[in-house]
């Protein structure tokens, strides 16, 4: 008998099976010959892409064999990071100084560059000196203003099996806070709190920008209080063996500041699942304890929703005190059976006019990351 996956491989590898990457894993040059080599049409060492490029290589064949020690000796701005098919096992920390970096994943296909590591909110910091707390659980952790990514995955396989009965099980796969931020054709995997699009500090409104990319999970799985774009981008619903019965989570969970005008927008885009139909909520409204001001935002437009979200209620409080109708939650010409208005009070829709406002170009401003991240 075959042996099993293990807990790591079935995360990633799930992930990449059936149609659970159909909008995201092509790469962005299908149909062309890839060029041969570790970087592709990226260089090499002997050949630089530029001078500011640096290469990464898990076997040794770039200037780095890890994406944190290239990262560590990228200083300065602007510079890129080749990196070349692996899997990259570790946490990675940018600095806020790192401004206008870039990372490619050489071979233009998401699926073969994977930054990956194990840490949960609940999981003991090596020091000895208490547990790593939601924020220190992330696998990558971006500061920097202008970061782009294209074709990564940004993964964190931690499971609840890790730490059974544990209340610290979000497990971040990637957190960004730095403004001007774009990711095409990337995937985000994870459970709990995989992607977590926020920002430096409460008075600071990052805008970022994510483009035909992945995203998965259970709890709260976007969330954070940036001003975030989600354009042709799938987001999908995983099972929930712990539970017996729904709701087995939250798609997102914004936690807007009160002053920002504009929170999460999700346009042109698809949620899919693989748990039982009207199992999952698409948002509720998170409210930290740092920020009792926030009023979270999210807009939902022109989507496909499909029958894994609950669409009689597909929203739902996460604090008693900050019931979801105070927030900003709104949709526009949704489709699909998650998309089924019977119940109108519960899914407030936009006017034609009020949808005009609600558009990638009012919420990025000058800023204009879709004309060049296709």
């Amino acid at each position: 008998m075959p042996s099993p996956l293990s807990r790591r491989n079935v995360l990633l590898a799930g992930a990449t099976a059936g149609t659970a990457l159909a909008l995201a894993a092509a790469p962005a040059h299908a149909g062309h010959q890839r060029p041969r080599g570790p970087f592709g049409r990226y260089g090499s060492p002997s050949a630089r892409l530029t001078p500011g490029t640096l290469y990464v290589h898990p076997r040794g064949a770039g200037d780095f064999t890890s994406v944190q020690a290239a990262v560590t000796a990228a200083t300065g701005t602007g510079r890129t990071l080749v990196i070349a098919p692996g899997t990259y096992r570790g946490t990675v920390s940018v600095d806020a100084d790192r401004t206008g970096m870039t990372w490619l994943g050489a071979s233009e296909d998401p699926r073969d560059v994977v930054i990956v590591h194990d840490n949960a909110a609940g999981t003991p910091k090596p020091d000895g000196s208490g547990t790593h707390g939601t924020s220190g659980s992330a696998t990558t952790t971006l500061r920097p203003d202008g970061f782009t990514a294209r074709w990564i995955t940004f993964a964190n396989d931690w499971l609840r099996t890790d730490l059974p009965g544990t209340s610290g099980t979000q497990a971040v796969a990637l957190k960004v806070q730095g403004d001007r931020s774009a990711f095409t054709h990337c995937r985000f995997l994870g459970h709990q709190d995989t992607l977590y699009a926020d920002t430096l500090s409460l008075n600071t409104f990052a805008r970022q920008y994510f483009a035909h990319c992945y995203a998965e999970g259970d709890v709260d799985f976007v969330f954070g209080r940036a001003t975030a774009v989600f354009e042709h981008c799938h987001f999908r619903t995983l099972i929930r063996p712990d539970l017996a019965q729904a709701p087995y989570g939250f798609v997102f969970a914004p936690s807007t500041a009160g002053p920002n005008p504009r929170g999460y927008l999700v346009t042109r885009s698809r949620i899919s699942s693989e748990a039982p139909d009207g199992y999952y909520k698409l948002a509720r409204p998170w409210v930290p304890s740092s920020d009792v001001t926030a009023r979270p935002m999210l807009t939902v437009r022109e989507t496909r929703l499909g029958a894994g979200l609950d669409a009689v209620a597909p929203y739902t409080n996460m604090a008693s005190g900050y019931p979801w109708q105070d927030q900003r939650f709104a949709e526009y010409r949704n489709t699909g059976p998650g998309a089924a208005i019977t119940v109108p009070e519960n899914r407030p829709q936009l006017t034609r006019a009020q949808a005009a406002t609600q558009t990638r170009e009012a919420y990025l401003g000058d800023w204009r990351p879709y004309d060049r991240h296709r």
